[in-house]
């Protein structure tokens, strides 16, 4: 992946915008700096050839009069520090404002005419005038410092100035691109807690009237819909499943009263027993699925009182060694007391081992341990592993991880939601345990009362 995209996927937004506001703004100022530079450094430049040039014409006129007053005053020294040679056709130096009489330039305009120069150090302009002693030649030259101090102090600005002002931009834009972004934190802090179980709440909206606040109120339209739909899918299901009590009773027992008539055929007797087991599964669906929804609308109430755990492994253990004698019990039992509903914590420990029968080859294990301020219970058995990816899989509802769906070995796949709601319920934790061999479920409930 190109370096680009890694930096872009792991910098959040303030330092991506921080970052562009800086480019751009170094971008910009060094495209203004270059211009600045360049007009700065011709307006220099122009000064100093429009020096030259008055002074030429200056000393010029002087020279024409023939008045040697007006031309010592000419060659005085000016403010620019320029110098100023006058010199005949030959090159020979007949009046100076300088010290040197080495010749400024090879310059022989003639007269009327000018002609430049510019050296590494100098702007030089030359003059040919005409004097009653014949042509001479007035030769200017102009330090060109001023330029060069003007052009460094202009590129020093730039080097300083373009980081300072890059960097004081990007931390402001980071600081009030941060505090643009505070309502969509609180809101994503919101959203993240909102659960089948809270839909009622709601992200809070901003008080300007922009387009965070737009999203905010159009997330909390949809989360109303959201809840509107889960109230009548919840409800649906609770009427639904207290209509169903009532015929289901009946067809129970009026399949208890058909086996109990003599002289029943083999075939009319079989049909009996399968209605008797269908509605008991019925029945007991019914109390499954009343059970999640009042478990959905914050209604599953925890009776609390003191329960020993021990006596519940105990009897569990004891109906597996009943209904399944051909299997081994193995686990240890300590003596542990929580505070809970004693039917509700029965319910988690027969459903649990339920499902560890169902997958059994010959081993099922029922531990309880006590540990620091929690009581722990593993189930498991010596069939195959639970795989990583359905560890939090197996406890959603309607869903069994065997191939066969049959009904006898399959199970409702309502088993394990129950179990981890009624755990949720206690303040404890239900999880799959990693194992490379078998697989266990691992209960933890507070030894304390946490109501």
């Amino acid at each position: 992946m190109p370096l680009f995209l890694r930096l872009r996927r792991r910098l959040g937004v303030r330092m991506r915008s921080a970052l562009a506001a800086g480019v751009v703004v170094a971008v910009a100022s060094i495209i203004a700096g270059g211009i600045l530079l360049v007009t700065a450094r011709g307006l220099l430049l122009d000064d100093v050839r429009s020096a030259a040039d008055d002074r030429a014409d200056q000393v010029a006129a002087a020279v024409t009069s023939g008045d040697a007053v007006a031309l010592r005053f000419a060659l005085r020294e000016d403010s620019w520090g320029s110098l100023v040679q006058v010199t005949d056709t030959a090159g020979t130096v007949v009046a100076r404002s300088g010290a040197s009489s080495t010749p400024l330039s090879a310059l022989r305009p003639a007269a009327g005419h000018d002609a430049y120069e510019k050296t590494q150090n100098f702007w030089i302009q030359a003059t040919g005038v005409s004097t009653p002693s014949g042509e001479r030649i007035v030769v200017v030259a102009v330090s060109l410092e001023l330029v060069r101090y003007g052009t460094r102090a202009i590129v020093t600005a730039l080097l300083v100035g373009l980081p300072l002002l890059a960097a004081l931009v990007g931390v402001a834009v980071f600081f009030f691109v941060g505090r643009t972004l505070r309502p969509v934190e609180a809101m994503r802090g919101r959203a993240a807690s909102i659960t089948a179980s809270n839909l009622h709440a709601r992200l809070p909206v901003p008080l300007a009237e922009d387009e965070i606040a737009a999203l905010a109120r159009t997330m909390n339209t949809m989360l109303d819909r959201i809840e509107a739909s889960a109230s009548a899918q919840r409800r649906f299901v609770a009427d639904a499943s207290h209509e169903l009590r009532s015929p289901l009773t009946t067809i129970h027992a009026n399949a208890d009263l058909l086996a109990g008539v003599a002289g029943l055929g083999e075939a009319p007797a079989r049909s009996v027993r399968r209605i008797h087991q269908e509605s008991a599964r019925m029945s007991r669906l019914v109390d499954d699925l009343l059970l999640l929804a009042r478990s959905d609308d914050q209604e599953l109430a925890v009776r609390r009182e003191d329960v020993d755990l021990d006596d519940l492994v105990y009897a569990e253990r004891d109906r597996i060694t009943v209904e399944h004698p051909e299997l081994h019990i193995q686990g240890n039992v300590d003596p542990v007391r929580v505070s809970g509903d004693r039917d509700q914590l029965a319910r988690v420990l027969r459903n649990l081992t339920d499902n560890s029968l169902r997958y059994a080859r010959s081993t099922v294990t029922v531990s309880l341990t006590a540990g620091r301020g929690f009581a722990e219970i593993v189930v498991g058995n010596d069939g195959p592993p639970i795989a990583p990816e359905n560890r939090e899989r197996v406890f959603d509802r309607f869903v069994r991880l065997d191939d066969s769906r049959s009904r006898g070995s399959g199970g409702t796949g309502l088993g394990l939601a129950i179990a981890r709601e009624i755990t949720l319920a206690h303040g404890g934790t239900l999880e799959v345990l990693d194992l490379r061999e078998g697989a266990a479920m691992r209960v933890r409930i507070p030894t304390f009362n946490e109501s």
